[in-house]
């Protein structure tokens, strides 16, 4: 995610789009030339202050000209929310935003604050992303490089005050990512209530279809911990209709610390709730070590098929530790089976069986897979068909 949003560009720019945001973020519109422009002030500004104008639409005369001046004075204004509008107009974007209470907005701006709130956020967004990609209670390691790429064009950006910050996630690119976190984050509300109300954690289990999960519930635990409670607002991109199935203006959700023990129960629940999972790997082996010249010893994997995962652990006995070395000295990947257990975040295979080197069909994927042809008498009766 990064910080530095690109600068809008005058002929691009959408002038209703524009006039959309700066209302959102509470800039007045006091009169103008009805069908020509509009004129905008920043909040809390008499209506004869300064302003910036806004075209009715781009077959007003020397439309870029006047987007130009409006998006430079923009830039220079003092009004905090002049930057948030400014990253809008430039990414089409969803913005999610992340609020402390009023006890933390009255107070000075503290820099444990701001970093709770930018670690809480990519937390957040990288659970959503997970849970768009398959719903899970416990993700751990799965998926997760892909759920990275689907935020890493996510901009983060100050709010208005120090207590308060906004993602900007590209739409409709990465739409699931925010339909998929808004309907978590009101599936857990309603499941902390639930447990508020009846002491019973079932309705935690039941909002799981909805992208609740450990990953979601630990974000929270942490954004509300030491604070005075989070409000978390979601406005669609003007320059696209909100989603089918969501309305307008979704409603904000809040959590306060005394939801931590609830979201606490449940990430714990989550986590041991998830089975391990049987699996098929075939894998490349990139590190080998055992405490004897003989005998059993420990591997790691670099996965190529078989597990959403890119990399596990595993003990071999010693006959199973003897192929994978021969492997690794070949260059080939090995094939092999097992259970991926969730108690150590899908990254351990335990129970594994059946090591073989693996032959690959695909000889661009993974250059060194012609060794077993160079190699033969490394393998022996080892190598088979898989």
């Amino acid at each position: 995610m990064y910080r530095q949003p690109p600068q809008p560009d005058p002929a691009r720019t959408d002038p209703a789009v524009l006039g959309a945001l700066l209302a959102r973020h509470g800039w007045r519109r006091h009169g103008g030339s009805t069908g020509r422009y509009a004129r905008f002030t920043p909040p809390g500004d008499a209506p004869g202050g300064a302003g910036v104008l806004v075209p009715a639409d781009r077959a007003f005369p020397d439309c870029t000209g006047l987007l130009a001046e409006t998006l430079t004075a923009l830039a220079r204004s003092p009004e905090p929310s002049a930057p948030l509008v400014l990253t809008a107009v430039a990414v089409p974007s969803d913005e999610m935003s992340w609020e402390y209470g009023a006890e933390r907005r009255a107070g000075p701006a503290r820099w444990a604050d701001a970093e709770r709130l930018s670690a809480a956020a990519r937390a957040m967004l990288l659970a959503g992303a997970l849970a768009a990609r398959r719903p899970a209670g416990f993700h751990g390691a799965r998926l997760r490089p892909q759920a990275a790429r689907d935020v890493e064009q996510t901009l983060l950006g100050p709010g208005a005050h120090a207590a308060r910050l906004t993602a900007f996630v590209p739409a409709p690119e990465s739409r699931g990512v925010t339909t998929t976190l808004l309907r978590a984050l009101h599936g857990t509300r309603n499941a902390v209530d639930r447990q508020h109300t009846t002491g019973s954690m079932a309705a935690f289990d039941n909002a799981v279809e909805l992208g609740v999960c450990h990953e979601l519930t630990e974000a929270l635990t942490a954004l509300v911990r030491g604070t005075d409670g989070v409000r978390i607002t979601l406005a669609w991109a003007p320059a696209h209709p909100p989603p089918r199935g969501f309305t307008a203006a979704p409603a904000p959700v809040e959590f306060t610390p005394g939801d931590i023990p609830a979201l606490q129960r449940a990430a714990v629940r989550y986590r041991h709730r998830e089975p391990s999972l049987p699996v098929r790997l075939t894998a490349a082996v990139t590190r080998l070590s055992r405490t004897a010249a003989t005998g059993p010893g420990r591997v790691r994997l670099r996965v190529l098929a078989g597990a959403d995962v890119t990399e596990v652990r595993t003990s071999l006995d010693e006959d199973a530790y003897g192929v994978a070395c021969r492997a690794h000295l070949a260059g080939v990947p090995v094939r092999l089976t097992g259970r991926l257990e969730s108690r150590g975040g899908f990254r351990r295979l335990t129970g594994a069986s059946d090591v073989r080197p693996a032959p690959v069909e695909d000889a661009a994927r993974d250059r060194p897979a012609q060794a077993p042809l160079q190699h033969p008498d490394l393998f022996g009766e080892a190598y088979g068909d898989g």
